[in-house]
Order: C-alpha cells, then structure tokens, then sequence
C-alpha cells in the first residue's frame, strides 16, 4: 500500500484551517474562561444533573405507560400492548451537554404507527395535568414543531411527538438510520430531527470537551447580548450549536479559548449567503425537501444560511431578517474587538460577556402589549404573536426613515386585576399605574388582591394578563419621531395578521402597539437578567 497517496481524514467540507497544537498562552486563556463560565454560574451542580436525569427517566415510563393504554384501548392483547412500548430521546442543550441551571430539557417521544399526534397530545396532556410536579401546561398542536410545554417542579419541560412506521419501539432503537424516515410526514421527520440533528453534530465535532466548553461560551455571550432567539430573527440553539462545531472542524486541535477568539473572526467575516455547512448535504430515495437555493424559491432569499446537518437538511435560520443581521453583525465586530484584547493579556472574559444595553440604546421603541383574560389564553395567544413579530420586523424595513428596528429576544409578564372597564383600557393603552382601588394604588398584584378583598364594595374583578414585547427604533439622522415616521401600514399589517388566527376571540383577546420614549419604559425591563 502506498501511504504517501492516501487521502487525509478531516471533519467538515474542507480541510483544516490549522492542526496546530494550544501555546501556552492558549491554555492559560482557555483556562481563564472556564473559570469565568463557573463565575458566571453557567455550570449545574451534579445534585441537578441527577435529578433532570431522573424526570427523563420518568418521562420515559409516563411515554411507555401511555402507548400501552392506547394500545389496550385499541384492542391489542395485552402481549402485544406491552410489547409496543415507545422511547424517548433528548435534544437540544442537554443531548448537546452544555446546559445549565435553569435550562430547559427539550424531550422527543417516540411511539409505534398505531399511535397518532392527536391521541398522544390528548392523553399526555390529561395525564400530566393529575400530577402535582406539574404547572405551565400547554399544548400547541398546530405549531411547525407540534410541543407540549411544562414545568415539572422547576425545570421547563418541551415534549415533541413523532411516530415511526414500525409495530413496536424496541428500547435498543437508534434513530440515526434515513429508513426510519419512510412513511412518516413532515412534521413526524421535524420531530425526529432535532435529536438527529444533536446526534450528527455531536459525531462531527474533533474535541468534545473543546466544543463543548466553547459552545457553553458562545450561548451565554449570545443570551447576555440579547440575540439568542431563533423566533425573533436572531440565531437559536441549533444555530449557535452549527457554528461552533464548524469553527471547531476548521481547528481540530485548538482548545476552547482559541476557538471562541477565531469564531468570532471567522463569523464576522464570513461572506454571506454562502452557507455554513458540517458536512456536504445528503440526498435520497425518500424525497423529502432539503435547503438547496438552486432548486427552491424560497431558499434564495436566506440572508444567513446555517445548514442543519442531518437528512433532510434544512436552513436552521430562515427567520434572520436585513434588521436582525444587521443587530448581530455589530455584536460580532464588537466581539471580535473584545477577543484581540483577551487574547493579548489586556482584556477579561467579563467584558466579554457584558450585558446589553437594550433599554438604554435607543431614544424610541415600539411597545406590543398582548393581552387576554386567561393564563391558558395567553400562553397560546403571546406565541402566536411572538412568532409573527419577525414579519412586522420585515415590515418596517421598507420605512425609509427608519435606520434599524430591533426587536428584544423576550417579553415582560404582568397580571393586571381590573374593577371597572376604564382599568381594562388603561391595560390595552399601555397605562399600567392606575392599577388602584378607591383611589389607593397598590404597590403589587398581592397587595391589590388584599385590598379588593377588604373593600366590601368592590363585587367584581376582573384579571387581566399582559405580555410586553419591545423593538428599538434607531432612526436616520434628521428624522423627528412620530410625525415624520409613519409606522402605521406596517403596524396595522401585522395587527391584521395575528389577529387572522384561527383561535382568536376578541371578546377576551387583544393587543395594540404604540411609540415609547425610553424614559417611558418600566422598571421591570433593566432586571432582565438571562439565566444560562
């Protein structure tokens, strides 16, 4: 066998940037950051991991435990009812094994043919709504990735569905094999990939332990800038996960302190539309649509292409808009600068992770206040709106005047108990301190209960939930807002559009958006802190 021509092995669509090994200065800085991350609090206790891997492990029992019941409701004999069972993988950050406390736990259930979306939705619910661990439960069956949402004591739980075309889920079942794709609709294969996706990240990536600590930086820099938010336009999880793993391809040897500093180079730089990519794009018999501009309209038009990597591959950030681009490309020249300091001795980690400045940026912003008289209501009301606030985004961007709208990664809650229907309008108006009794204002929704209690004359009261979403305005220069900036089309469009849902009921739902000046803002939006 001829060694000299053998053909290197590398992990990526090209060969490495560099093999080069850590210097010492690398080591020191990559040990400097960790050091920060545990500062940071962005590490879990062992106490905590054990515990979400007891919930997993009870969620998979509630999964088997449920196909059973609608197995034996479907008549199967009692063998073959047990023997359907079901399985249930993770994904996200705990299958990627960067979370931290307070993170999530994103949960994939996977069942036999003979179960569908609907049967499984319906008694997953209605088990966990028995259980006393359980609060925040919602179902959202018609969104792109069908979720049943939770918390189960403290930790926010995201169950996903699919079923496979096979009789039974044998415990020993892997989904990394396209076959088990055959058969299933899009939504089932969407379910599917995001722990396919984890999986084939996690496979192509050099260094575990250098990815992983890197990618443990990059989220809690994005969440700390506030740009980690696939549904706003900004980059989401898997996103972020594609980047690093990429950087980390480009140097196979590198550790995590010299990653973080050329990812942010290499992203700020990076020549868009030109697509991240951790392996060449699969094709196959099964027909699915995978990301290829050439073939699909739509795909043309990605400003940011991070190309999910497993069959069939899609554009993990189809949601960034010019605006939201725009918000990220000066976090990552601000970055950047950052890095050349850190990596030369006169910088620190914590600069680094600084927190934004949202609130005190720009002189106006726009206020979408959501608002329905139920929480189950307006859990299923505020996604509705939040995930369409990237189309008012798109909106204004053809307001000339209008220099950047930039929308805030999350929204502010508030109950509101109403006595009369003026306090119900003031809410809708965005009027908030009039929230009082008999002329006394009350200092929280606690003390404002006590006293409607005591107040004898006071027979009705009504509960009002509010959620605030907030887009920065930076305006060309010369441009006096509002006369001179008119926002309306865009903003009674994307008043239409939400309000065109199916489950709207203007009887008890509603939302308006008006002009704030920054010295208008409550307190509440400067404590904003983002957990890891």
């Amino acid at each position: 066998m001829d060694l000299l021509n053998r053909q290197p092995q590398y992990l990526g669509v090209t060969q490495p940037a560099s093999l080069s090994y850590p210097n010492p200065r690398e080591i020191g800085i990559s040990d400097l950051l960790i050091q920060e991350l545990l500062i940071q609090g962005t590490f879990e206790s062992e106490e905590e991991t054990r515990r979400r891997e007891i919930i997993i492990d009870k969620f998979d029992r509630l999964v088997k435990e449920l196909i059973y019941n609608i197995s034996r409701e479907k008549m199967f004999s009692e063998v073959d009812a047990k023997e359907a069972e079901g399985k249930v993988f993770t994904f996200g950050s705990y299958r990627l094994g960067v979370y931290g406390a307070g993170a999530d736990i994103d949960i994939l259930c996977v069942a036999p043919r003979h179960v569908t979306r609907n049967e499984f939705f319906y008694f997953m619910s209605n088990a966990l709504s028995n259980f006393a661990e359980v609060s925040e439960l919602t179902s959202v069956i018609d969104a792109y990735v069908p979720v049943i949402k939770l918390r189960f004591q403290d930790i926010l739980i995201n169950l996903v569905f699919a079923r496979l075309d096979l009789a039974k889920i044998p415990n020993e079942l892997e989904i990394k094999e396209n076959s088990l794709l055959k058969n299933l609709d899009e939504i089932c294969v969407r379910s599917l990939n995001g722990s396919r996706d984890a999986d084939e990240i996690l496979r192509l990536v050099p260094s575990l332990p250098a990815f992983r600590t890197s990618l443990r930086c990059i989220k809690f820099w994005a969440k700390r800038r506030a740009i980690y938010s696939n549904v706003m336009g900004f980059f989401g999880g898997i996103a972020w996960a594609i980047l690093v793993a990429r950087i980390s391809q480009l140097y196979p040897n590198a550790i995590a302190g010299a990653i973080v500093a050329r990812f942010f180079r290499i992203i700020y730089q990076w020549q868009w539309p030109s697509p991240v990519l951790l392996k060449q794009i699969e094709d196959s018999t099964l027909q699915f649509r995978v990301w290829n501009p050439k073939i699909y309209h739509d795909d043309k038009f990605h400003l940011m292409p991070i190309i999910t990597p497993a069959y069939p591959s899609t554009c993990a950030t189809h949601n960034v808009t010019h605006f939201t681009k725009k918000v990220m490309e000066r976090e990552f020249r601000r970055a950047t600068e950052i890095m050349d300091h850190i990596m030369i001795g006169t910088g620190k980690w914590s600069d680094l992770f600084a927190k934004h400045n949202f609130f005190e940026k720009y002189r106006y912003y726009l206020q979408i206040i959501v608002l329905s008289d139920s929480y189950e209501k307006q859990l299923k009301w505020t996604g509705r709106v939040e995930s369409r606030i990237r189309y008012l985004i798109s909106k204004l961007e053809n307001i000339e005047q209008l220099a950047l709208a930039h929308p805030f990664t999350k929204g502010f809650n508030k109950i509101h108990h109403c006595i009369n229907d003026q306090m119900v309008k003031d809410v809708i108006h965005g009027i908030f301190d009039s929230t009082s009794i008999n002329g006394i204002k009350s200092k929280n929704n606690a003390e404002l209960s006590q006293n409607v209690q005591n107040d004898t004359n006071i027979t009705t009261i009504r509960v009002i939930y509010t959620t605030i979403f907030y887009v920065g305005l930076e305006i060309e220069t010369g441009t006096m807002l509002p006369k001179q900036l008119n926002i309306t089309w865009p903003t009674q469009e994307f008043i239409k559009l939400v309000k065109g849902w199916d489950k709207y009921d203007e009887k008890s739902m509603d939302i308006n958006v008006k002009y704030v000046k920054s010295a208008e803002l409550p307190p509440e939006v400067f404590d904003d802190g983002e957990r890891f």
